[in-house]
């Protein structure tokens, strides 16, 4: 690994002692040419000298969304510097999420293994969305979990022989359309009666016993027997 420039971005001192004597000890191929505990102090060190690289902290000032919009606002202005998290925000996945939509080229969890120089060497060489094995371990759960529910509905379908009219009749039923804004929707050829008549049938089959059930009860059955995935429920386009 060549030889680098950092900022290291954190605002506990005894946090950024650790990660300082980290970086000497472990990846000696690194410059720290400056360090920050805030905002304003992180923008007058870039403009001063650009990094290759930013070790960044997302609470900063106990404030997460910091870290993200330093995130963002750092990969609009310098696409070329490359951004590595390292934060002890090891619950908060929808900050995950968010400081990987504003650009982040990974991201290490302050447990487990912590940072280590095959982490750096693998952003400086380009390689996209680092994380270490605490982030991993959670992503692969939820990946297995995503794979599960997609075939669980895949065999739905076809067990209880639903057509994709059926399963954009349960959908937009769930989402709390009626049935005639059901018959507005693009290539939906069906009237009022012809949805009604449809309902029935899928009743017939959802609920073999021949119990008289109504709309909310046979969506239910279908999220149920994962006809319908919960965490997609989107409309379509009317």
């Amino acid at each position: 690994m060549d030889k680098f420039k950092l900022i290291i971005v954190e605002d506990v001192p005894l946090e950024l002692k650790g990660t300082e004597g980290i970086v000497r000890n472990e990846i000696p191929e690194a410059e720290v040419i400056g360090t920050a505990d805030d905002e304003l102090s992180f923008w007058r060190l870039i403009k001063k000298q650009q990094p290759d690289l930013v070790l960044l902290d997302l609470g900063l000032g106990g404030s997460t969304t910091v870290g993200v919009e330093i995130c963002r606002q750092t990969k609009e202005m310098y696409p070329q510097v490359k951004i590595l998290i390292f934060t002890g925000e090891i619950l908060n996945e929808k900050l995950w999420v968010d400081v990987l939509d504003a650009g982040a080229d990974g991201i290490i969890l302050k447990s487990g293994e912590l940072l280590t120089r095959h982490d750096v060497r693998s952003v400086m060489e380009g390689k996209q969305l680092v994380f270490n094995e605490p982030i991993l371990k959670r992503i692969v759960e939820r990946f297995k979990r995503s794979v599960s529910s997609e075939l669980a509905s895949q065999e739905a379908l076809i067990d209880y022989e639903i057509d994709e009219y059926d399963e954009r009749f349960l959908r937009h039923l769930a989402l709390g359309y009626t049935k005639e804004q059901i018959t507005t929707l693009r290539g939906m050829p069906f009237g009022v009666k012809s949805l009604e008549k449809r309902q029935n049938e899928l009743v017939k089959k959802l609920f073999p016993g021949g119990e008289s059930v109504n709309a909310t009860r046979l969506v239910v059955r279908a999220l149920e027997l994962h006809i319908l995935d919960i965490d997609n429920l989107v409309p379509d386009s009317e």
